[in-house]
């Protein structure tokens, strides 16, 4: 599992930084930026592919999914100039209560 843990982290990374580097694509019209988003994403849906084979897929996703919305959420407050309310800390914080609530009722079910 510690394995499946750290190949996550790493797709989760990889992901992030193809999703904040999404503004430089321009909307698919800069042909490089373009070319890294998409590698970006391939790369991290193939490293998630490697990690279901030692985690069950419910969980991996939550955690790919709760995780990356959070870190793009803060990394577009940071650097990319986007707002943060109230709200949308709000919402970061009941996607991050979900996923710990995935996580305990996977290790309570194991």
């Amino acid at each position: 599992m510690p394995f499946a843990l750290a190949v996550l982290a790493l797709a989760i990374l990889v992901e992030v930084g193809a999703s904040a580097l999404l503004p430089k694509a321009e909307g698919f019209t800069n042909p490089g930026w373009t070319a890294v988003v998409v590698a970006g994403y391939l790369l991290a849906i193939w490293l998630l592919t490697v990690v279901v084979k030692k985690m069950d897929v419910s969980i991996a996703y939550a955690i790919w999914s709760g995780v990356g919305t959070a870190a793009i959420a803060i990394i577009g407050y940071f650097w990319l100039g986007e707002s943060m309310t109230p709200i949308k800390v709000a919402g970061i914080a009941l996607i991050v209560v979900g996923v710990v609530a995935l996580n305990l009722n996977s290790a309570q079910a194991a």
